[in-house]
Formats: structure tokens, sequence, C-alpha cells
């Protein structure tokens, strides 16, 4: 069972002053997070997703709570690098601060398709989405570090990375299906996506040391992401994790305790496991190649590079 020692209620610090942007946040860990986070008096919580009524469901039950921190949902389809830059330049046109950016949306053990822009439509929702907001959002981050404060981008892997394919990043297929292995191919894809997301976390604090940067696994959770798998797939996970399904809001625990926890709790580019465990130990070398994750930030940058 994971270790989830851990109070949000006490542990989260008051945030009085802090804005909050939360991909994924109309549902499941997302919406949990911004629920969370909602109670510590943040002064505007942003959400991104594509359906407008979960959000406004969201926004409500945080009303419902009594918290007084602003929410506001922000349409975005991480599957469309143009839809992200118009939400990155929405909310750089509503606000001058960011102290927090929690990558939290993602796919898993999608079936073979691709993207509006033509990639891989896991790495390209999981990664490259993501990478594209980032991108947009880095000049207010770097901001707030040159104000004092402390910025972190808190992005969401799995320790699903470990079913990555041979090699871990197949750069020469990103823009095909990748329907071309012979034994769980969609899961292959899901832990390529989300070896892009640990190193990606990386290689960003590497190059942006005055913002902090980890990635989180969040543990099993029952959310959408379970439910909606195939029988046999779900069976699998249910199955393999008797007694470590976590509820919804208790895999929001470690994104939050990233995002919150004091600064000297947390290693720049670190990888984490519920809730707060440095869970380096479990990776194996493709996930420790940071040739690897130098070429992927040099390969994104170059996608990313007309947007």
């Amino acid at each position: 069972m994971p270790n989830l020692n851990y109070n949000p209620e006490t542990e989260i610090p008051d945030l009085s002053g802090k804005t909050i942007f939360i991909t994924g946040g109309t549902n499941g860990l997302g919406a949990e997070s911004a629920f969370h986070l909602a109670k510590h008096n943040a002064a505007h919580i942003y959400i991104s997703g594509r359906n407008a009524k979960s959000a406004d469901k969201v926004i409500q039950r945080i009303r419902e709570s009594g918290s007084s921190t602003e929410i506001t949902f922000i349409e975005c389809d991480l599957a469309s690098l143009s839809s992200v830059k118009k939400t990155g330049e929405t909310f750089a046109s509503q606000t001058s601060r960011l102290d927090i950016l929690l990558c939290n949306a993602g796919i898993m053990a999608s079936p073979p398709s691709l993207t509006t822009d033509g990639y891989e439509v896991q790495f390209g929702t999981n990664h490259l989405g993501h990478a594209l907001l980032i991108k947009k959002l880095l000049p207010l981050l770097e901001k707030r570090g040159s104000e004092g404060g402390d910025p972190r981008i808190i992005i969401l892997t799995s320790e699903g990375l470990m079913l990555h394919p041979s090699g871990g990043i197949i750069f020469d297929k990103l823009k095909t299906v990748q329907d071309d292995f012979f034994v769980g191919g969609s899961w292959r894809r899901y832990g390529q996506s989300k070896l892009a997301n640990l190193l990606y976390a990386r290689e960003l604090a590497r190059r942006y040391p005055g913002i902090t940067s980890a990635s989180i696994h969040p543990g099993v959770v029952s959310t959408g992401l379970v439910g909606n798998q195939k029988f046999l797939d779900r069976a699998l996970i249910y199955v393999t994790t008797i007694g470590k399904m976590l509820k919804p809001e208790e895999g929001a625990y470690n994104q939050v305790w990233a995002a919150t926890t004091a600064k000297g709790n947390i290693e720049n580019g670190a990888f984490y496991e519920p809730v707060g465990k440095s869970a380096h130990y479990k990776l194996g070398k493709t996930a420790k190649d940071d040739q690897l994750a130098e070429r992927l930030w040099e390969w994104t940058q170059e996608v990313l590079g007309e947007f």
C-alpha cells in the first residue's frame, strides 16, 4: 500500500496570493487537486479541460465548500497544439502571475490514433500538449522566481513508464499510430509518453534551475482512466493492485504535496511516489538516460517552434 501518511488539511500551507493552473482540472485527480488547494486560500486557480459542464460542477463544489478562492475555467484540448497555444495566450492575457503549474491531464492505454497535428495520440496529448503549455507559461514562472517566489512545475508521470518500448522513445515513428507492437501496444505507447513526462521534468530542472520541476506517480487510482479501459485491461489493473487502489482524493495527495511542500523537501528534477517519497531507485537505465532527455528536449523544441 502506498505511504499515505499525509493529511492535506493540515500539511498544505497557506497559499494566500498564489495563482495555480491545473490541466485536466475538470474531473478526476485534477478536480480533487483543485478542491484540496482551494481550501488553503489560493488567490486564483485556473482549471483547463474540454468540458465546460464538468468545470461548472467542480467550481460549484469548491464554492459550496466555503472557499473564497477564485476559480476560472479555460478550455483546452491537449491533443491540439493550436488549442494549447490559445490556452496559454488566454491565460497570459488574464493574469501576470503564475506560481504553480500542475500538468495533471492525460490519457491512458488509448487505441491507435493520431492527434490533430498528426502525432501518436498518447505521446501528443501527455507530452507534447503539456510541453507547449509549459513553453507558453515559462516566462510567468521565471518572473515569479525573479521576484523571490517559489515557482513550480509538477508533471504527472506513472510507474507505467516502465512499459516503454525498447530504446524508450521511438522518435522516427512519433508521427504514426505506432500500431506495430506484437503485444500490449496501447500500454507500450502509454509507457513511452509517461517516460517522456519524467525525462522532460528532469530536463526542465536542468535548464531552468530557478523553477522547481518534478515528476510524480499518483499511485493507481480509481478514476475514469481505469474505469474506461476494456474489460480485460480493467480486470488486470484491479487484480494486480488489490489493496493498493486509491480513491481520487487520495490520488491527488502526491501532486498537491509536490506543489506545496517546503522547497527544502523537494529535489529539483526528481521523481516521487506517494506521498513525497523519492522513487529514483525504481528507474531503469533508460529513464536515467540524460542524453535521451536532452534529445527529447531538442526534438520537442523543434516540433513546437512554429507555435
